[in-house]
C-alpha cells in the first residue's frame, strides 16, 4: 500500500526529472534515490520511469501514478490547511521564494525573528535571480517588487518602496547634474538587465507628465549589487530601489538625481496562489512581514 512518503518522493522526482537533482533536494546520494525508485516499482509491479544514461521520462503508468499522487497530496495539504486555519495554529513547512538582493538584506532578518516566535513552522527560503512560478515550483508564497502582473495570484503589500535616480558626488562634479529627463541621454547610465524588462528605457514621472527616456552607458549587468558598486565608484547614474540604496543616500555616498521626476512606485508585495482558505502558516507569516517591515520600513528608519 502506498504511503504519503512514497507519493511525495515520486512527485519530487517527477518535478526535477533527474535522480541527481532529487538526491540533492533530499540530501541523499543518487544511488539511494535509484534504489528507492526500484523498490517502489517492484512493489507496484510496473515501471514508472524510463531511464537512459542522460535523461529520464515517465512511462504511461508513471504519469497515471503521478496524477493520483498529486491529487492525494493536494487533498492532504487542504485538510491540514483547513485544520490549521480553524485552530489558528501555524505549523508545517512554509516555502518562500524571493530575489537575492531583497531576500538577503531584509527577508532573512525578518524570517529569523519569525522562526523564533513560531517554532512549529519549518521555513524554506529559495533565493533566485528572477521570481519563480509559485504554483509550478510548489512554493507557498513569493516576495516581489512592483505591481503584480499575474492575476491568478493574491497580492498583499507588505512595505512601501520607490525607485530613485542616483549618482555619486564625484560623478556629478565631473559631468554635471541633469536638469530634465532628456539630459539622461547625454550621461553614462548604469542599467540592470533583469525580469525581461526593456532595461534601457527609464520611465519617470506619472500621468500626463510621464516621460520615457532611452538611456545608454558603457556598463550594464543582471546583478543590482554590481551596478550599485559602479555607481558608488563614480561611473554613472543608476536607477535602484530605495530598500537597496537608502543607506548610501543617508551617508552621502550617492545623491538623488532629478528628484522631481520620480520613477513609478515599486512597493514590496507578498504573493500567493488564490485559494478558498489561506493556510494559517501563510497568513501568519504575511501578517508578521507587514508588522516587521510596516509603513515605515527599515530603509526609512
Amino acid at each position: 500500500m502506498a504511503n504519503e512518503s512514497d507519493l511525495g518522493f515520486f512527485t519530487l522526482l517527477a518535478r526535477h526529472g533527474s535522480l541527481t537533482a532529487t538526491a540533492r533536494e533530499l540530501g541523499v546520494t543518487p544511488g539511494a534515490v535509484s534504489k528507492r525508485l526500484q523498490q517502489l516499482e517492484r512493489r507496484l509491479g510496473v515501471r514508472l520511469v524510463q531511464r537512459t544514461t542522460r535523461s529520464m521520462s515517465l512511462t504511461q503508468e508513471g504519469e497515471t501514478y503521478l496524477g493520483h499522487a498529486q491529487r492525494i497530496l493536494a487533498d492532504i495539504d487542504a485538510a491540514e490547511a483547513s485544520i490549521a486555519t480553524a485552530h489558528h495554529q501555524p505549523r508545517g513547512l512554509l516555502r518562500v521564494n524571493a530575489t537575492f538582493g531583497f531576500g538577503r538584506a531584509h527577508l532573512v532578518p525578518a524570517m529569523t525573528a519569525f522562526a523564533r516566535q513560531y517554532p512549529d513552522v519549518q521555513l524554506q527560503l529559495q533565493l533566485t535571480d528572477e521570481p519563480l512560478d509559485l504554483a509550478d515550483q510548489a512554493f507557498d508564497l513569493g516576495i516581489r517588487v512592483a505591481p503584480l502582473a499575474d492575476t491568478i495570484l493574491v497580492a498583499r503589500r507588505i512595505a512601501p518602496n520607490r525607485k530613485l535616480l542616483l549618482a555619486s558626488p564625484d560623478y556629478l562634479a565631473a559631468h554635471g547634474m541633469p536638469d530634465k529627463p532628456a539630459d539622461l541621454a547625454l550621461h553614462q547610465c548604469l542599467v540592470i538587465r533583469e525580469n525581461h524588462d526593456a532595461y534601457a528605457l527609464w520611465r519617470l514621472g506619472s500621468g500626463r507628465l510621464a516621460r520615457t527616456v532611452r538611456v545608454q552607458g558603457a556598463l550594464s549587468s543582471n546583478d543590482g549589487e554590481a551596478v550599485r558598486q559602479w555607481a558608488l565608484a563614480g561611473l554613472g547614474i543608476i536607477m535602484r530601489s530605495e530598500w537597496d540604496v537608502a543607506a548610501d543616500v543617508k551617508a552621502g555616498r550617492l545623491v538623488e538625481v532629478l528628484p522631481a521626476w520620480k520613477p513609478a512606485p515599486a512597493d514590496i508585495f507578498a504573493v500567493y496562489p488564490e485559494r478558498e482558505r489561506v493556510p494559517a502558516k501563510v497568513k501568519t507569516f504575511v501578517d508578521f512581514l507587514c508588522a516587521s517591515l510596516g509603513d515605515v520600513p527599515p530603509w526609512r528608519r
